[in-house]
């Protein structure tokens, strides 16, 4: 595809670096410490049912997320956990919710950045990101999404309009964290070839249907993504899954379905290209906060300090420019 109008590849702190040799581990086994206070949760939400109408919510099954989640909810689970940091992610398309974010970043010491929404087809997106910006806490604007998993066009996102938009993106210096459904990867694939100069950050390992064993046309996919050098990989999403029939081990949860799709995006990605994320107060459906954090923990058992802090801390630090 087209790279016309897209930026440079990017550099500095924001770009991803080609993961390590990763070894692939059994959750459970003992290898490396766990991970030490000043974990960054990299992908969480906050909504207000009174501001913004959530109609994602009124699907069957969701009803217990139908209430308020703020910032003041979310801090003692943090804290239990030992999450220092985090970043709060969009869930609707209204150009109102981003400002709200950023001020909610702005008076906070645990939301350390902002994944925002602005519309990608717009003419203006370019100047729309600059009044993001201007606005309290615009400097803690790290990225742009768009739920592309409300589109009912599978090319959405080779459409020329969103490519001019994701340019514009690249542009302001921000990331694009891409939220799809797993068959719609190789059109995420095509956008982050055809944009060079912005990192994709794919959001939730890429929406695999946990089952028995994974897919392999998501293991493929998920694979070609990995090989362009400007994507990362969130390991949110399916930290909360219970097993499948809701299996569990004596004592606890189970991690051990989840082990397959974790050493596919670990092969993929390695640890240098893969953040933590609860989805909070998704996760809540199924898991609590704290139950979240230990699955992640547990997945990374096997890998060394330096990769598991990668993972827990680093990968996101760097991607987002949290410092």
């Amino acid at each position: 595809m087209s790279t016309t109008g897209c930026a440079p590849a990017p550099s500095g702190p924001r770009a991803a670096t080609a993961g390590s040799s990763p070894r692939a581990s059994t959750a459970g086994h003992s290898g490396g410490s766990s991970p030490r206070a000043g974990t960054v949760d990299a992908h969480q939400h906050f909504w207000d049912l009174a501001a913004h109408a959530q109609p994602w919510l009124e699907l069957p099954g969701h009803e217990p997320l139908l209430r308020n989640f703020s910032e003041a909810d979310l801090r003692p689970l943090a804290e239990a956990a030992a999450v220092t940091a985090t970043v709060v992610v969009q869930t609707v398309t209204d150009p109102a919710e981003t400002p709200e974010l950023l001020a909610i970043a702005a008076a906070s010491d645990l939301v350390a950045g902002v994944v925002g929404w602005t519309d990608l087809e717009a003419p203006q997106i370019g100047d729309a990101l600059a009044e993001l910006r201007e606005r309290p806490g615009g400097d803690l604007l790290r990225g742009i999404r768009h739920p592309v998993l409300v589109e009912s066009d599978p090319d959405w996102l080779r459409r020329p309009a969103v490519l001019a938009g994701l340019a514009s993106v690249a542009a302001a210096g921000l990331c694009y964290d891409i939220v799809v459904a797993a068959d719609l990867l190789p059109a995420a694939t095509d956008a982050a070839a055809a944009c060079p100069g912005l990192l994709f950050v794919l959001d939730h390992v890429g929406n695999p249907q946990i089952g028995p064993r994974p897919d392999e046309v998501w293991m493929s996919d998920v694979r070609a993504m990995a090989a362009l050098p400007n994507t990362v990989c969130k390991l949110s999403g399916i930290l909360g899954e219970p097993p499948p029939q809701g299996r569990n081990s004596a004592g606890g949860r189970s991690v051990g379905h989840l082990v397959p799709y974790y050493e596919a995006v670990l092969a993929a990605f390695g640890p240098d290209r893969m953040m933590f994320g609860s989805d909070w107060p998704v996760c809540t459906l199924s898991a609590s906060y704290q139950q979240v954090v230990d699955a992640a923990v547990d997945l990374t058992s096997g890998l060394t300090p330096i990769e598991r802090t990668a993972i827990f801390s680093g990968t996101a630090r760097r991607v987002y420019g949290l410092g």
